[in-house]
């Protein structure tokens, strides 16, 4: 076999392959052999069918079962000669298998970029100190009475107030007639000002007193997310038949009692703590991790495998039409589509893509290793967030190796930003000034934008 390699980039390869006739004669003699054995034609015992009718009947299918093992073969081989790490899957478009001549073809793959030892100690780091506050302690206690409201009708005669819910029925007409989009919903409770129904409801019907029947105009815009009413002016016939109020429960521990875990108040309000601590922790990490690689992004520079890229935008799209699944409807129905979403998040899967890569290199450059107690800590971890036992965590990877090798490989890549964040150089910082700092930077690149 005679193998040619053609660099293309530096992360696409064409190899050409000329496999010569001796093996092509070679491996359809063993085919061939192998099909005489189990073959039925009639007028010929099994086993004793003549070379020549076997190839005049079978040629085509013998040829389809031999070109592609000897193009995996082949490939195979060059792969582990050359030591290419091939992302992504071989490009080819296999010729026919033509016996009288040599076999030749092209596959074209893209491989990891080599990248230089990632320099990354002492990168200047600024982390937040992000503290809980009363406030905001309070602000999910009042969160908690929210939940636990109840409406009553309002027996005054009064107008319709910004903090208000009505019970309405509404029906959409198009043109003067009922459309069929917009069909009478009866009973309908609505909180005004909130954006479950059109704004213009809202307007409308704050300052109005029950029971009362009102017309709403609402004109939907052309690029609304709803296809039946896009660029549509429907009238609306309301009925306002009552207002309700919100009332809110006296919060004490007889309250909180209902809630399932606590005991008292304090218990509460020092789980919220505890809560709002750990999403600062996670606030924190990720703010240095995003320091980090935009240091590192600008600072190497080199090509990616657009293999890498289109992954990446698989795993974009398929998080955002489950996003929508789990609220009942589909990107179609957003104004957004699987082509939008790849056109629009390109550039941030090619970071992300630079990212692995970047990390890739700083685990083997590192030698940075996941031992067992690691893993099973963050098996742990993983329970503890998805409220499920450690057992079952551990059996799901269990059952799927590959999966497993993706999980320790992310928890490499957690290993070695923590690395790099213990190897930088960090300043504490207040809020406000992180704040101030990501202000000026926004300045700046518009001022860049406008030059």
């Amino acid at each position: 076999m005679q193998v040619k390699i053609e660099d293309k980039s530096s992360v696409k390869k064409v190899l050409s392959f000329e496999i010569s006739k001796e093996d092509v004669t070679k491996e359809l003699n063993i085919a061939y052999k192998e099909l005489k054995k189990k073959a039925d034609v009639k007028g010929f015992r099994k086993g004793k069918i003549p070379r020549k009718v076997l190839e005049n009947r079978f040629s085509k299918d013998v040829h389809e079962d031999v070109a592609p093992r000897l193009i995996q073969e082949a490939f195979i081989e060059v792969i582990k000669e050359h030591d290419l790490n091939v992302v992504g899957g071989p490009q080819m478009d296999p010729p026919e298998l033509d016996p009288e001549n040599a076999y030749v073809f092209d596959i074209t793959v893209e491989i990891k970029p080599e990248l230089d030892d990632i320099e990354f100690e002492g990168i200047a780091l600024k982390q937040t100190k992000y503290e809980v506050s009363d406030g905001e302690i309070e602000s999910q206690m009042h969160m908690i009475q929210k939940t636990m409201a109840r409406k009553e009708t309002v027996k005054e005669e009064r107008p319709v107030e910004e903090s208000d819910f009505v019970l309405i029925d509404h029906e959409g007409f198009l043109n003067g007639e009922p459309f069929d989009k917009t069909p009478k919903i009866e009973n309908y409770v609505m909180g005004i000002g909130k954006e479950v129904m059109p704004k213009e409801f809202s307007e409308k019907l704050t300052g109005a007193i029950p029971v009362q029947d009102l017309e709403i105009e609402v004109p939907y815009a052309d690029d609304y997310h709803d296809e039946s009413l896009k660029g549509k002016n429907i009238v609306y016939k309301v009925t306002l038949k009552e207002i309700q109020e919100e009332i809110l429960p006296e919060l004490n521990d007889d309250l909180v009692k209902d809630l399932g875990k606590f005991e008292t108040l304090d218990d509460v309000r020092t789980s919220i703590r505890e809560n709002l601590e750990k999403g600062y922790a996670q606030r924190i990490k990720h703010e240095l991790s995003e320091q980090v690689f935009q240091n590192l992004l600008e600072k190497y520079e080199f090509e990616v495998p657009q293999a890498m890229v289109e992954g990446e935008l698989n795993g974009i799209t398929m998080e955002a039409e489950q996003a929508y699944s789990a609220n009942n409807t589909t990107l179609e129905e957003a104004g957004l589509s699987k082509d939008i979403l790849r056109t629009q998040y390109r550039d941030v899967a090619e970071k992300q893509a630079r990212r692995h890569l970047i990390l890739d290199k700083i685990i083997t450059q590192e030698k940075l290793e996941l031992n067992d107690e690691e893993l099973e800590k963050s098996f742990g971890e993983m329970a503890i967030g998805m409220n499920a036992p450690v057992d079952s965590i551990k059996n799901y990877f269990n059952m799927d190796p590959k999966q497993l090798e993706y999980y320790k490989h992310t928890q490499l890549e957690k290993k070695a930003i923590d690395l790099i964040v213990q190897k930088g150089s960090v300043t504490e910082v207040e809020p406000d000034a992180v704040e101030d700092d990501a202000e000026i930077k926004e300045d700046n690149a518009s001022k860049e934008e406008k030059e």
